[in-house]
């Protein structure tokens, strides 16, 4: 069990590309190659090698180590590519895998599954109850994600529902769930010009609403699209961005994480501060959300709220 969660822990070791790189490359590689099938299979030989060399009672064989190993670290990538973010799972083929069924904090996902992996390990390792426990945890977990699958299906249909009842035009349609649950969905969707964003809730009584159109603003950024900065950025962002402009510059705004609130006129969590230098290039800077603990608990407030129905 402490192999496997150190093993667990190493591919989000990418975190250290923000001390050894610039952050926009940093943001651009997290989850990638750590993240990745081949990542996987070449470290796993090498994990049980070390353990193997170190295991003297020869409690496994090095096979047993290398499949542990495997397994551990390919299920991370894995999960991971269910979340908003995904993963470069084929890395180094350029596909991101984000299925967008599951926030990367689920209580419901996390707590079962940690509670029965801590009550085996009270159990010895030979131990009949020990398996039964782990498996069980494994049963609950995996169980949960399918259904997940299920309740995005449930929220597309939905909201697409909507789209064709009231003739929305639109060119796509990406919902994924709010922080911490799997009841109250998100909808963005593109237009010829902008973008529309709603919210639906299990538990609501109203019909779902599509907010006003965001405009894209695309057009503003049209002089520095051949900055690798800039391109990174719109790669990241999936095409779901929308610029405003501000006096000396550009926010840049990723729709891909969702607002800060469940309202149309919510603030966005994930912004960048474009400005204008001498040089005819833009710097970027990531804009820090005030995230104070009366803003986090007025948060979580409205989003207990807004799952409870409109």
């Amino acid at each position: 069990m402490l192999y496997g969660a150190i093993a667990g822990t190493i591919p989000d070791l990418d975190v250290l590309l923000n001390f050894v790189t610039d952050e926009i490359s940093a943001t651009a590689m997290h989850r990638g190659f750590s993240h990745s099938l081949l990542f996987c299979i070449l470290l796993s030989p090498l994990l049980g090698w070390l353990l193997f060399k170190l295991d003297r009672k020869k409690k496994a064989s090095l096979k047993q180590w290398t499949l542990m190993f495997f397994f551990v670290l390919v299920t991370h990538p894995i999960l991971d590519a269910h979340t908003t973010w995904g993963t470069q799972f084929f890395w180094p083929i350029d596909i991101r895998l984000a299925f967008n069924n599951i926030f990367v904090i689920d209580p419901l996902y996390t707590l079962p599954f940690l509670t029965l992996v801590l009550a085996a390990m009270f159990h010895k390792r030979t131990s009949i109850k020990r398996r039964k426990l782990n498996n069980l945890g494994l049963i609950l977990s995996s169980g949960y994600l399918l259904l997940t699958i299920v309740f995005k299906g449930i929220g597309f249909y939905a909201f697409k529902k909507v789209l064709n009842r009231q003739r929305i035009e639109h060119f796509s349609l990406v919902t994924k769930p709010t922080p911490l649950n799997t009841i109250l969905w998100n909808a963005q969707i593109e237009t010829e010009k902008g973008y529309r964003i709603a919210y639906y809730s299990f538990f609501d009584k109203k019909a779902i609403s599509f907010g006003s159109e965001i405009p894209k603003g695309h057009d503003l950024l049209t002089p520095y699209k051949d900055q690798k900065d800039i391109k990174t950025l719109i790669e990241l962002s999936r095409g779901f961005y929308f610029i405003e402009e501000v006096a000396d510059g550009f926010i840049y705004t990723d729709l891909k994480f969702g607002q800060y609130g469940f309202t149309e006129n919510s603030p966005y969590i994930w912004q960048y501060k474009l400005t204008k230098n001498s040089e005819g290039t833009l710097s970027i800077k990531k804009l820090d959300f005030p995230a104070t603990s009366a803003s986090t608990s007025t948060a979580l407030g409205l989003l207990i709220e807004r799952v409870k129905g409109n």
